[in-house]
């Protein structure tokens, strides 16, 4: 019974990222951000659940690029989708508040520059399928995690949402902005640069200072900042892997 039960979670997330999808389409972003955090948290404790009953299989690992492929990629796209429609602010895109229907296209013609954002879609599926047969990717990752990537994106509406000012707002809206996190998300998730993983093989802190120094310092800015530390942590993620690839290689 118990080999099931990673499995199980897996599934969870899956739930939490196709119920997700439904609000992104809808464009109610801020609910689908906040399933996708509850998907993205089952994603972290599905690993540490096969690993803490030693129940790892090729099953669970196809099943979790599966779900995270909805989570954390589908669901991305969908919304910079979204952001990218109101940052443009032609006529042939709105939103039918009333009806919650989401996206409503009009005769006056079809605005393609949204679609642009399933850009990350597209390059999440492609992380996803060189994760499932890289064998360098045990103990730490190549490139962005799509679970990091999509935090990132989803927090610009929570940001927007619940603490935009005039500044933060026009920033978050400007069609080049939203173009530039696009091209580099998608980029990051396949570059060749190596990011370590919060997997604890043991609880030691020589073992694990840069782990412990990150989840410190990011409890911190999501104290502080609240929405905004999110990209402000997976910003910080990438600096501090980049750090600790540097020490490595002066050992």
């Amino acid at each position: 019974m118990k080999k099931h039960i990673p499995n199980l979670i897996t599934l969870l997330n899956l739930f939490c990222g196709s119920v997700a999808a439904i609000f992104a389409v809808k464009n109610q972003l801020e609910v689908a951000a906040f399933f996708v955090f509850i998907g993205i948290f089952f994603d972290f404790f599905d690993g540490f659940a096969a690993r803490m009953l030693n129940v790892q299989s090729d099953l669970g690992v196809q099943l979790d690029s599966l779900a995270d492929m909805v989570t954390s990629g589908l669901v991305p796209g969908i919304v910079m989708f979204q952001l990218l429609g109101m940052g443009n602010s032609l006529t042939s895109w709105e939103v039918d508040k009333e009806t919650a229907d989401g996206v409503v296209w009009f005769s006056s013609g079809l605005d393609v520059l949204p679609f642009l954002g399933l850009l990350i879609t597209l390059a999440s599926a492609y992380r996803l399928a060189k994760f499932n047969i890289d064998e360098e990717q045990v103990s730490s990752f190549i490139g962005l995690p799509t679970p990091a990537n999509a935090l990132f994106v989803l927090s610009l509406p929570l940001i927007l949402f619940y603490q935009g000012n005039d500044m933060v707002n026009e920033l978050i809206l400007n069609k080049w902005f939203l173009i530039a996190v696009t091209l580099l998300s998608s980029y990051m998730l396949n570059a060749r640069i190596p990011l370590f993983a919060l997997k604890f093989k043991s609880w030691r802190l020589k073992e694990n200072a840069t782990r412990y120094s990150f989840l410190s310092l990011s409890l911190i800015l999501l104290m502080t900042l609240q929405y905004m530390a999110i990209p402000v942590i997976v910003v910080l993620y990438v600096v501090m892997s980049g750090i600790d690839n540097m020490m490595k290689a002066t050992r």
